[in-house]
Formats: C-alpha cells, structure tokens, sequence
C-alpha cells in the first residue's frame, strides 16, 4: 500500500487506513509512506518504485494519492497499481455544485487558513505536555477538560490528541492508591467536577502495559490491577463523571467521544 502526496501524506494514510479497514480478512500489506512528491521527475521516480513492487511480489499494490498538480498526478496513475485519487474524485462534482473552477495549488490542502486557530492549536499542545501526568495543578483553571483515571489508561495520548486534533487545553490527573482511599475528589481536581473526563481500562490489560514498565512489580499485578480499576469506576459513578473504556479503543475515538459527549467545539486549523 502506498501513500502518496505531495505535502505530509497524513490525508492519503488516514483515508487508506480507515477504507482497508472496511474489509475483514484483507491480505497484510507492506506500507509505504511517500510525501512530498511535487514535482513530474518525483512521480516518476514513485511511478518506479510502485512498478518494482507489483513485480517483485506478483500483486496490484494500492495506491492512495493525494496530488494536486494534474502533471504529477499523470506519472502516478500510469503506474502498474490501483490508484485510488483521493483528490480529484472530489472536484469536479464540487465544481459543478459550486458553480466554480478550481484554483490547483499543492499548498493549499494543509495550508494554515486561519492564524489565531493555528495559535490556539499550539497553545493547547504546550498546555497539555505541562499538565501532563499531574504536573501545574494549580493551573486547572485554564483547563478545558482535565483527563483522570488510574496510571497508564491512557490519558496522556488523549490529551495530545485533543489538543493536536482539535486545539482543546486538556490536562491530565492520575488517580492514585492514596486518592482511592478518600470518599472525595482528589484535591488538585476537586473544584471542577464539570471539566473531569475519566477513562478505564479492563485490569489484564492494565497489567500486561504495566508490566512492560515495571516488570515483576505489585504495581503490575493483575490484582492490583483489579482493584485500583474498580474503585476508580466506583468515584466516576458516584460523582457522576462520565467516563470511557479504553482497552479496545483507540485515541482517536476517545478523544471524538470526549469532545462529542461533553458538547464541546472542534476548532478547524487547517
């Protein structure tokens, strides 16, 4: 499977991903990330690679392209793959419905349209790595939504995700054994219960990543395990926090169902 674009290539991977994912059984495939191929002698170049790889192992490799210049696009789709455009497909229908031509630029499918949005997006990042782990809690306040759950659920990559995807200020507060043994919030997070967002995990799964960390610990024990998840759910249900399972659920849906359970905004950076 190819990707190929002429900027970062991530439209052609996430668009390639989610398609293959349509189908159960599929055969595995050898992925190959080409980005920034802007030029006609850089297609042709991919056009090679692409023809080696059909002959070499006997089978049509998929082609998902993103190129906006016709030129270069021409040298991919001359090749010996499928090449699926995940560009053009779309604007000739957008044309006619628009009633407009369309101004071809590379530059412009990841441009930054709009700078204060780009900003904010930036701000978010930087808050979210501060206020990872527990770090700055006197800084909540600022916070748009703060991430709690046992250690190693996954909060951390959500934050990233929340603030890199869709420029959200997220934090994130590790409940620990010695908050567990209160009836209460934890202090640090306690004066905002409207902004907490927990995540769980199933305890085998907490334990085989734990156990990656510290192997042969108590804090890797599925027992452990076992009983610092279920008193976590115990505090999400009775201060009625919403929360997630994590265990067979990626970041990209957690974070999604975060922003769409709590109704909160989405900012478009690009």
């Amino acid at each position: 499977m190819f990707y190929v674009s002429d900027r970062t290539a991530i439209t052609a991977e996430t668009i390639g991903h989610s398609l293959i994912a349509q189908f159960e059984g599929s055969p595995d495939y050898r992925e190959v990330t080409i980005p920034y191929v802007d030029t006609p002698e850089k297609a042709i170049a991919v056009n090679a690679r692409i023809n080696a790889a059909a002959e070499a192992d006997g089978e049509t490799p998929l082609v998902f392209s993103t190129l906006a210049d016709p030129q270069t696009r021409a040298g991919i789709i001359e090749s010996q793959g499928l090449v699926l455009d995940l560009f053009h497909v779309f604007i000739e229908p957008m044309a006619e419905a628009l009633a407009l031509e369309p101004v071809i630029k590379r530059t412009r499918s990841h441009r930054i349209s709009n700078l204060s949005s780009y900003e904010a997006r930036i701000g978010a990042i930087d808050y979210s790595l501060q206020h990872d782990d527990g770090a700055r809690i006197k800084d909540y306040d600022n916070a748009d939504i703060i991430i709690v759950g046992v250690s190693r659920s996954g909060k951390t990559p959500t934050c990233l995700y929340l603030a890199m995807q869709f420029g959200i200020r997220a934090a994130n507060y590790p409940i620990t054994e010695e908050d567990m043994e209160s009836s209460t919030l934890p202090a640090p997070v306690a004066p905002y219960p409207e902004r907490l967002h927990g995540l769980t995990i199933d305890a085998k799964r907490l334990a085989s990543i734990r156990e990656e960390r510290r192997p042969g610990s108590r804090y890797a024990s599925v027992e452990q395990c076992r009983i610092e998840v279920r008193r976590v759910e115990a505090l999400f249900k009775s201060f009625q926090i919403p929360y997630i399972n994590s265990t067979n659920t990626s970041v990209e849906e957690i974070a999604t169902r975060v922003v769409q359970t709590r109704g909160m905004e989405r900012h478009s950076v690009l």
